[in-house]
């Protein structure tokens, strides 16, 4: 794989968002989902699930004081995934083994709104959850509440199940945020002794373990780029480099001699430069997976980065969502098999999504390939937008492509298949998770080098860059990029994306993995109008659950039909593939028909009677805001 044509995003503080759509989420997260997770945080949200989260940390400083005061703490069990009411003591920890990350990535949230619009009332309240958490935070740079409050003599004894490693990843993800946001360095210094107690400890002199849920490695790295101390780039390196060897660590740890657990759950089935296909947890994947990408930037890792190659040509072309999500079954969260995509069981988890963007952007950086923001602009439109409602305080841990509410509440085979958004979870991953993506939107849209500046998401916006200052102004099909203030030539490289049909613009250019290049050498004026309409959506036929259906899909924005605008029994409706579509107001309209329901159960073949209709698709991430009703994205042909 061809490495060499290294680029790298421009930050925040470069880009200015000047697109309503995406303003408009961006004003939603800061205004409604930000302030909502704060009391959810806070556990203030009537009739939601507790979240234990800031109150975990609260006790850690009561127990962190009685060890600096060697005073003798009581020990509780370290042995759950999640800790409640009924299986734990008043004064323990509560929630999930990961509960601390809740807050990180709120915070991490947090600085990138406070770098987009200034809000001194936001910034007070970081800041006093900063100092909640740094006042737990342990002598020698320990800082994770399950262990401190019940038992810190067990501390790193479980890295397979109790995510230490994953807790200090966003915790040194959300401190970079902070830091960079408001100058505030007490949240950046403590993950910086937390990352130095985990370089001591792990090594191939000393402790050979690695983490269960991986993270670490990117916030390692992202530590390295920001203190650019060398340690932290090692120690991710070892991380990646170890995983996968044997004797599995995870056999060594919980004392077995035998390897019998699935190692591909957690992507340690193999060491990381050897693996091809993606495997396992989705979202561990989606993060290991950006890791990888990241060294091999960072090395110019070829095996590194032909293993990121293999690994994304197999989610791209046989485990992903038409809708940009991934992890197709309930059962650990994971991918299956090639091909393997069911509708109405999909997991998808919206955090599995956030995942994919991150490797996306990554990969973009180490090949110049417009397939990679092509998956990544499917992802945010679809499947990371739907995970949250239009009010912004409800959210979608699961985004399934069929729903049927009636199994959502009566087969268990789909209690995971919520029909309508939820306040909160107990497991609440994904509500700070989207809220970290839509507010650090900015870095997605333009990467650059020394001679090339990277247009690969259509946002309208304004980049300053050491180049020139560049705006990209229009929305849907008409863009306009003005280049102004240039300090030297540079080539323009535009990615043109797959829903594109054919595309006009007023200069000369080459064509090259998808991208339009230009030489820019003096301030000028692109008109770039991408023509494209809506599409019938095909899907392979090694793919069971669609076969003699389609899906419809605008530009990268996939429809579905729902029972409030097209009644019940959506089965039954078929699509006339051989009529145009008709865009109007934001819907999708085209003709149909529906089949009259059949009263006897079985009986001779013969065709169902049928009446024509108009069929409605509404975008996919609008389902579900008008309460419990049918929904589906692929309908019979």
């Amino acid at each position: 794989m061809d490495i060499k044509n290294f680029s790298k995003p421009l930050t925040i503080d470069k880009v200015k968002i000047t697109d309503s759509f995406w303003n408009n989420k961006i004003e939603l997260v800061r205004q409604e989902v930000i302030p909502y997770q704060y009391r959810a945080l806070l556990d203030e949200i009537d009739d939601a699930e507790k979240s234990h989260c800031i109150d975990n940390f609260r006790k850690a400083k009561i127990v962190k004081d009685k060890i600096s005061m060697g005073i003798k703490t009581k020990k509780y069990p370290v042995d759950k995934w999640e800790y409640n009411d009924n299986n734990s003591n008043p004064e323990s920890f509560k929630g999930w083994v990961f509960q601390d990350t809740d807050v990180y990535k709120w915070l991490e949230a947090v600085g990138y709104s406070l770098q987009n619009h200034p809000d001194d009332e936001l910034k007070k309240k970081a800041f006093e959850f900063i100092d909640i958490i740094c006042d737990a935070q342990l002598e020698n740079g320990y800082l994770d509440t399950l262990y401190i409050i019940n038992d810190i003599d067990r501390a790193f004894t479980n890295l397979r199940d109790h995510h230490e490693l994953y807790c200090f990843g966003h915790l040194a993800e959300a401190a970079v945020s902070i830091f960079n946001s408001t100058d505030n360095d007490r949240l950046l210094n403590a993950a910086y002794r937390f990352a130095d107690l985990i370089c001591d400890t792990f090594g191939a002199d000393k402790k050979r373990g690695y983490d269960g849920h991986e993270i670490a490695e990117m916030a390692l790295y992202k530590l390295y780029r920001q203190s650019n101390n060398a340690k932290y780039l090692n120690c991710a390196f070892y991380l990646i480099d170890e995983r996968g060897r044997k004797p599995y660590y995870f056999d060594i740890e919980q004392g077995k001699e035998t390897h019998d657990d699935n190692y591909f759950y957690n992507q340690a089935h193999c060491r990381p430069k050897y693996q091809k296909e993606a495997v396992g947890h989705a979202v561990r994947g989606g993060y290991l997976y950006s890791a990888m990408a990241d060294l091999a930037y960072e090395n110019n890792d070829d095996e590194l980065a032909d293993a990121c190659n293999s690994i994304w040509d197999n989610i791209e072309n046989k485990k992903l969502y038409i809708t940009g999500g991934i992890g197709s079954t309930v059962d650990g969260e994971a991918f299956t098999f090639d091909y393997d995509l069911p509708n109405d069981l999909a997991y998808a988890e919206t955090c599995a999504s956030i995942g994919l963007i991150f490797f996306a952007r990554r990969m973009s950086q180490i090949q110049i390939n417009s397939r990679y923001h092509d998956v990544a602009e499917r992802a945010l439109y679809n499947t990371v937008l739907s995970g949250m409602a239009e009010d912004g305080k409800s959210f979608f841990y699961v985004n399934p492509l069929e729903v049927l509410p009636t199994a959502s509440h009566c087969d268990s085979r789909k209690r995971h298949i919520k029909p309508v958004r939820q306040k909160w979870f107990s497991c609440a991953c994904c509500p700070p998770n989207l809220a970290r993506l839509i507010s650090s939107l900015n870095e997605y849209i333009y990467t650059l080098n020394d001679n090339t500046i990277f247009i690969n998401q259509f946002i309208s916006s304004i980049a300053k860059t050491d180049l020139c200052k560049l705006s990209l102004i229009g929305t849907g099909k008409k863009y306009q990029i003005q280049i102004g203030d240039l300090k030297k030539s540079f080539n323009l490289a535009i990615r043109i994306p797959e829903w594109c049909d054919s595309f006009d613009i007023n200069c000369d250019y080459e064509l090259k993995n998808g991208y339009l290049f230009t030489k820019i050498s003096v301030n000028t004026t692109l008109e770039l109008c991408l023509n494209y309409e809506p599409k019938i959506i095909k899907c392979s036929n090694r793919v069971r659950y669609n076969t003699g259906k389609a899906a419809v899909m605008y530009g990268p924005v996939v429809y579905c039909l729902e029972e409030a605008d097209n009644g019940s029994d959506l089965q039954m409706l078929k699509l006339d593939t051989s009529s145009p579509l008709e865009y109007r107001n934001g819907k999708i309209y085209a003709n149909g028909w529906r089949e009259q329901p059949d009263n006897k159960l079985y009986s001779a073949y013969n065709e169902s009677e049928k009446e024509e209709c108009t069929l409605t698709f509404i975008p996919y991430y609008k389902w579900g805001n008008r309460g419990e009703n049918e929904m589906c994205v692929y309908v019979r042909i």
